[in-house]
């Protein structure tokens, strides 16, 4: 159905919510026999057996944890004492906490569609992925105390990753908010009334567009591997990773600063300025 509107130069799906590399292989596969031929560019987040890329399913998490790492050093923040919670835990939310952990931050609680837990001492990453994998939930993970997701959301803490769905921080309950930074790792968390109570309260937050845009740059490489029929190792796709996450934080971070506006104004300023430099050297057609 959707054959026409897509192509390897043209519109190029990944997997999101409810959808993983099983029903990329599938549009992968009834592409390329509709086409005649293999055509393993055509969608991103595919298996690895048939094209796809080591490092792609951490990309979206480890973005926002690079993000979160910069931030800190604009910030000061010592990140082997710094706590954070996360807002769904999934894959984004999973591989950040595992990342922020690894780095020496502190998981203090987590949520899920079912429930959330607390634990000023701290929640160990890979114990609760374990615990959910058996559980099919956080809720009730044995020496944590069960919380709603409101509470979740206020709890103080250095670093907030809302990972969930959007519309989660909103002008309600944004002036309870008690972070430092909050890095938006699912799409659009945050209302736009709640963007500006986070801004005056002096909260520093990592827009979604530039936060989670680690999976947009994991599928690019991945779609660039296969249109060159390469194969890069893990530590080359990461490293290029790191390099343009990098960048682009820096890059929105002192656009924000110059003109005295929140991260995600100087997100929008940027592109805004891209495309009007381009337009102008390409002219008007027709």
């Amino acid at each position: 159905m959707i054959k026409d509107f897509i192509g390897p130069y043209v519109d190029v799906p990944a997997p999101d919510v409810y959808t993983s590399g099983r029903e990329m292989a599938w549009i992968m596969d009834t592409y390329s026999m509709a086409v005649g031929h293999k055509v393993p560019e055509i969608v991103t987040g595919k298996p690895l057996e048939i094209g796809g890329s080591v490092g792609r399913e951490s990309s979206t998490g480890r973005g926002l944890a690079i993000c979160v790492r910069e931030a800190c050093k604009k910030l000061n923040i010592d990140l082997k004492s710094a706590t954070f919670v996360v807002q769904g835990y999934g894959n984004v939310g999973v591989w950040a906490a595992q990342i922020l952990q690894d780095r020496g931050a502190k998981m203090i609680a987590a949520s899920d569609s079912k429930g959330g837990v607390y634990d000023p001492k701290g929640i160990d990453v890979k114990k609760l992925i374990e615990y959910k994998q058996k559980t099919d939930k956080v809720g009730n993970y044995p020496g944590t105390k069960n919380i709603t997701n409101e509470e979740l959301l206020t709890t103080k803490c250095d670093i907030l990753l809302p990972c969930a769905l959007e519309n989660q921080i909103t002008g309600e309950n944004a002036p309870k908010v008690k972070c430092k930074i909050e890095g938006e790792g699912a799409n659009g968390p945050t209302t736009p009334d709640a963007d500006e109570i986070i801004f005056n309260n002096k909260i520093l937050l990592l827009p979604d567009v530039l936060a989670n845009s680690g999976g947009v740059l994991g599928s690019y490489f991945e779609w660039l591997q296969n249109l060159q029929r390469e194969t890069w190792t893990e530590e080359e796709f990461n490293k290029k990773l790191e390099d343009k996450m990098v960048k682009a934080f820096n890059a929105v971070y002192e656009m924000s600063q110059k003109y005295k506006v929140n991260m995600r104004t100087g997100a929008y300023m940027i592109a805004v300025k891209r495309i009007v430099d381009a337009t102008e050297k390409l002219g008007l057609f027709p």
